[in-house]
């Protein structure tokens, strides 16, 4: 996932209001050498600085920095940012060298657009490192982040402007959007089951009608269950929830992972799908188990057959091949519903190559 840390400059008035932009924007981490307890009085952040007390140590911003030096800063446990001006290919060097000892380094030049970006990406492959560019604006931010064949990690906006940092907060989210390939799969079996413990989850997004989460009972196929955003004579809409399903099942999580859905409380993060297969993370405000009545519905996509069991009501529906919400109560044999197919098993959430059965 892209990330941007904000560098405010100039008068405490000037960094105060980029400050603002920035955790309206949803960046939370600040590089500030001066102001740290203040900053942390606007909101919950992390600072990047060289002080004892930073959340991130960062390095390299006054001098020219050497490998012993990120080892000297490792011994205090933390993690380590170290930056470095490419001026030569000896400084290119000296990258690859960080990779090894550094969690982030950030990448400046006199003209950063020529800097030979691509090669020291490539010598950072097997490394844990993140790559990050100095940029002084919301165009440089973007070139960086998205127009060269793998991008940097992550951006430092050096800026006090709030509309750049607006900006650029819109880009992160758009990169950060997952894309999950939505198959057409049959219903081949629709059956009530009788009670069980069933799970609500209210996530702190409004979601759109075709909208919902990836849910279902085998690792190998998750069925989209749309959120309640329709409204009925008997309930009103509530575009915030989705009537998930029963407590074994999976649910999608960001990064393709999974999480058992009574797993899930107030402050977690889950995927929210669209009828076209795009994903956002929404954060849960509340999970609430009870017991209901369950159905349990079968599709299948080329041959793999996949399950999920769900409350048996009306207002629970899934999703059409035709991208349009249909209720549970009114699904038949034959009809077609959008899964996600994935092949392999799971492992504490994790997709992992392994043969497995489910049935």
């Amino acid at each position: 996932m892209k990330f941007a840390w904000i560098r405010p400059n100039g008068t405490w008035k000037d960094r105060k209001d980029s400050i603002t932009a920035a955790l309206e924007a949803g960046f939370d981490e600040i590089v500030d050498f001066d102001n740290a307890e203040t900053i942390k009085e606007l909101g919950n952040v992390k600072i990047i600085s060289d002080k004892e007390d930073a959340d991130i140590t960062l390095i390299g911003l006054d001098k020219k920095i050497s490998v012993e030096d990120v080892n000297r800063e490792k011994l205090k446990d933390k993690k380590v940012a170290a930056y470095v001006e490419i001026n030569n290919k000896e400084d290119e060097k000296l990258v690859s060298k960080l990779g090894t000892v550094a969690d982030y380094i950030i990448l400046k030049g006199k003209n950063w657009k020529v800097i030979p970006l691509e090669n020291i990406i490539a010598s950072l492959q097997n490394r844990n490192s993140k790559i990050m560019v100095d940029v002084a604006n919301y165009e440089e931010a973007k070139l960086a982040l998205e127009t060269m064949e793998h991008g940097s990690d992550g951006v430092l906006l050096s800026s006090n402007d709030g509309n750049e940092i607006r900006k650029l907060g819109e880009l992160i989210e758009k990169t950060a959007q997952e894309v999950y390939d939505l198959k057409s799969a049959t219903v081949t079996k629709i059956e009530s089951v009788g009670i069980g413990d069933r799970v609500c989850v209210d996530t702190c997004t409004m979601m759109n009608i075709g909208e919902g989460i990836l849910v279902g009972s085998f690792a190998s196929g998750l069925f989209l269950i749309h959120s309640e955003s329709l409204e009925n004579e008997y309930v009103a809409s509530r575009p915030f929830r989705v009537n998930a399903g029963a407590v074994h099942a999976y649910v999608m999580t960001p990064g393709n992972k999974t999480r058992y859905l009574s797993e899930l409380e107030a402050g977690d993060e889950v995927l929210t799908v669209n009828a076209d297969g795009i994903a956002s993370t929404a954060i849960v405000g509340r999970s609430k188990i009870e017991k209901r009545p369950l159905l349990m519905i079968e599709a299948e996509y080329e041959g793999m057959k996949i399950r999920t069991l769900v409350q048996n009501a009306e207002t629970i529906r899934l999703v059409t091949d035709k991208k349009e919400p249909i209720s549970v109560s009114k699904l038949k044999v034959g009809d077609k519903v959008l899964a996600y197919f994935s092949e392999g098993a799971r492992h504490f959430g994790m997709a992992i190559e392994e043969q497995i059965i489910e049935k």
